[in-house]
């Protein structure tokens, strides 16, 4: 059964290839032949000028003029010795503080350690409307990094005004640490007191 319908398949197959091969040459033969007679549209011809292309690649570019006058040179800024004793006045205005040591070590001559950085503390607030003047003490230890710690009001006067801003500008310092047989060391016990004066 299954071959019949295989042999009938192809046969079918075989006369519509037959027919198709019979059937195109009469259509090309039938066709209009007015469209192979309409003359070809022709595009104009572009006529591009002849231009000669300069390179210059060889051309270095021209040299920027010299100026007349050489610019001024830039002015360093000038840095002054920090010294412990004298008076570090803050910028804010109508207040001025000065910064004193307690303790006698920390001069040059003991060659131990020296401040490198101290920073006035801002008047405080309170005391500034009241009119307040007075002065705080702190105590602190000096690191081996060269900074503060362990900061501890030990005479403030009149109390309760000064001491808060005495810690933080105490926060600040920077020293050059105490040097033994080539290593830093701490040194515990310096004291730094804060006199603080509004401008009359």
């Amino acid at each position: 059964m299954n071959r019949l319908r295989l042999l009938i398949g192809a046969a079918l197959g075989f006369v519509v290839t037959a027919a198709l091969f019979v059937l195109m040459p009469t259509l090309i033969e039938t066709a209009d032949k007015s469209l192979d007679e309409k003359p070809a549209t022709r595009i104009a011809d572009i006529d591009m000028p002849d231009r000669d292309i300069e390179t210059n690649i060889d051309r270095k570019p021209d040299k920027p003029p010299e100026p007349e006058q050489p610019p001024p040179d830039m002015e360093q800024p000038e840095m002054e010795d920090v010294n412990p004793d004298v008076e570090a006045v803050n910028m804010a205005p109508s207040q001025q503080i000065s910064l004193t040591n307690a303790q006698g070590g920390l001069s040059a001559s003991d060659g131990e350690y020296l401040p490198i950085v101290k920073v006035a503390p801002i008047y405080p607030r309170r005391a500034q409307s009241r009119g307040v003047e007075g002065y705080c003490t702190v105590e602190y230890t000096v690191t081996k990094s060269g900074t503060t710690r362990d900061i501890t009001p030990v005479d403030c006067s009149p109390p309760g005004y000064f001491e808060r801003a005495s810690v933080k500008a105490a926060e600040k310092f920077k020293y050059k640490p105490r040097v033994v047989d080539g290593d830093p060391i701490e040194v515990p016990g310096i004291q730094n007191r804060f006199t603080y004066e509004l401008d009359k």
